[in-house]
């Protein structure tokens, strides 16, 4: 039945994510005209985020090029992750602001809306018909993929959507995992599931489009089969192109222009203090996928190139201070390498003498220059530490920094445990981040200490540990103790001196290094 709730003319930007996978891209273009077909007194056009074409503002464009006076977007994502609350709406406010004569709507994700429920309880239906076998309800498990994001609340929907299946349907249990990001991942989710003791597992990805995750959520699931032979595992749909999904998009455009477009802001994580993320209470809406946006289409059309990265540019004074460092003693006894960071210590502490006592384990930098362009993301044991870093290259690299020590879990922690905040801090970087971080202490000798005692006990492997902390108190016996933890990569140096400035330098003279090799790097 076509949807029949819009009120008056406005148009409708519907906007995608997009994706390397052809059939996603196809996928996604048929539903843009069934919506066309359901809402035919409106002007319907299509935009992605990523690498698709045409982009969204070419989307929003055509809606100017035709007239439109009244244009909401409606972004086709299931969930309020960062797309919806960052990426998209960023989009349509770069309109907005040049345009004021023109009312601009942001709708509602699709979410949990009764008719997506139907749509899904049809594909469980439909892999419940592929089997001969007859299984009870109560004896099967619903396993439901979700894409996995950093924002728990987006997560936690995926959970509820679950739950609601689960009840709604009668299954025994539903199990919940992710695609990427978020854990329990694919895998692991799909083998902790066939420990549960059910007779059958139902897979479902919690996708609007087939895609690469898609592939790769059946493939697991084929995988998981071969090592469990006598356990029926069935691959149910995505909620794919359907008259229903159709109907939530309208509406929720349809909300959006009478104000309605509700989202759950009780537990937005840039909104509210959630435990675990309260560093990100009012982070600036801004956009991260710039990079991509329209891309394959770029690749399928050669211009010009142009540099992802240009080599780093100093300030002039600084590039006068540097030609005084460089000429200011002899560097030939040091490795080329190393050369960057040491005379940006110079610079930093005033004294040549400086780099005589710093230490770098074998191939410390080149093994840090890979971890910041790979893992991109920076913990620290200090905010003097964080703020010390170049936002500059920071952006350019794509690299997140994270400090823990003014959380209130390190607070309650260090109470609790008897430590300090700087240690607590890196107790906490090791449980939320795993091995994938460059970590870069300044101030804390307990900081070291910390990192230390959870690389040989608990078999933590940052990619790189730089401890530089300046004092008296059981610095000299901190950095002494990081040279002898070879399981690590590790910049440290002897003696009392040192301090956040240092260990920030030492970061800045990676990232320096990071992008004049991807600018020099030749193009394919």
């Amino acid at each position: 039945m076509m949807y029949v709730g819009i009120k008056k003319p406005f148009g409708i930007v519907v906007a995608g994510h997009g994706s390397r996978d052809p059939d996603g891209v196809q996928e996604f273009e048929q539903l843009v005209a069934l919506v066309k077909q359901r809402a035919p007194q409106q002007l319907v056009t299509h935009g992605y985020l990523e690498f698709a074409s045409p982009t969204i503002d070419q989307a929003i464009q055509a809606q100017l090029n035709a007239g439109a006076q009244q244009v909401v977007m409606v972004p086709t994502v299931l969930l309020a992750a960062s797309h919806a609350k960052n990426d998209m709406p960023s989009e349509l406010l770069g309109f907005a602001k040049s345009h004021p004569d023109i009312d601009f709507h942001f709708g509602a994700p699709l979410g949990l809306h009764p008719l997506l429920l139907q749509v899904m309880q049809e594909r469980i239906i439909a892999a419940e018909a592929q089997s001969p076998n007859t299984v009870r309800r109560d004896d099967t498990c619903l396993v439901l993929v979700g894409r996995g994001t950093t924002d728990p609340d987006a997560n936690g929907e995926v959970a509820k959507f679950a739950r609601m299946l689960e009840e709604g349907m009668g299954f025994g249990t539903a199990f919940v995992c992710y695609s990427g990001t978020a854990k329990p991942l694919v895998a692991d989710g799909l083998r902790a599931a066939t420990q549960l003791g059910y007779a059958r597992l139902i897979v479902v990805p919690f996708f609007l489009f087939d895609g690469v995750l898609v592939k790769r959520i059946y493939a697991a699931t084929d995988a998981i089969q071969e090592r469990e032979p006598t356990l029926e595992m069935l691959k149910a749909g995505y909620l794919g192109v359907h008259p229903y999904v159709a109907d939530v998009l309208i509406a929720r455009a349809q909300e959006a222009v009478e104000g309605r477009a509700d989202m759950n802001c009780a537990l937005c994580k840039y909104r509210v203090q959630i435990v675990g993320f309260e560093a990100q209470v009012g982070e600036p809406q801004r956009a991260h996928h710039l990079k991509v946006r329209g891309l394959l289409e770029k690749t399928a059309t050669p211009i010009e190139a142009t540099p992802d990265f240009a080599a780093y540019e100093p300030h002039p004074i600084e590039a006068e201070s540097f030609r005084i460092i460089a000429a200011g003693r002899d560097w030939s006894s040091f490795p080329v390498a190393h050369l960057t960071i040491l005379q940006r210590l110079v610079h930093t502490s005033g004294d040549f003498n400086t780099v005589d006592d710093i230490y770098f384990s074998a191939g410390a930098v080149e093994t840090g220059i890979r971890a910041l362009l790979r893992c991109k993301l920076i913990v620290t044991d200090v905010t003097m530490v964080q703020t010390g870093l170049k936002r500059a290259l920071l952006e350019q690299l794509g690299i997140e920094t994270w400090c823990g020590v003014h959380d209130n879990e390190s607070f309650l922690m260090a109470a609790t445990q008897g430590i300090t905040r700087s240690a607590a801090g890196i107790r906490r970087a090791w449980e939320k981040f795993g091995n994938d971080i460059v970590l870069s202490i300044g101030d804390a000798p307990t900081a070291i200490m910390e990192a230390t005692r959870l690389i040989r006990e608990h078999g933590w492997r940052p990619q790189l540990v730089i401890g530089l902390p300046v004092g008296f108190v059981g610095t000299c016996e901190a950095k002494d103790d990081l040279k002898r933890c070879l399981q690590v990569p590790r910049i440290t140096n002897s003696g009392t001196r040192g301090g956040s400035p240092w260990a920030a330098s030492v970061v800045n003279g990676l990232m320096i290094d990071a992008v004049n090799q991807l600018a020099s790097a030749p193009t394919a």
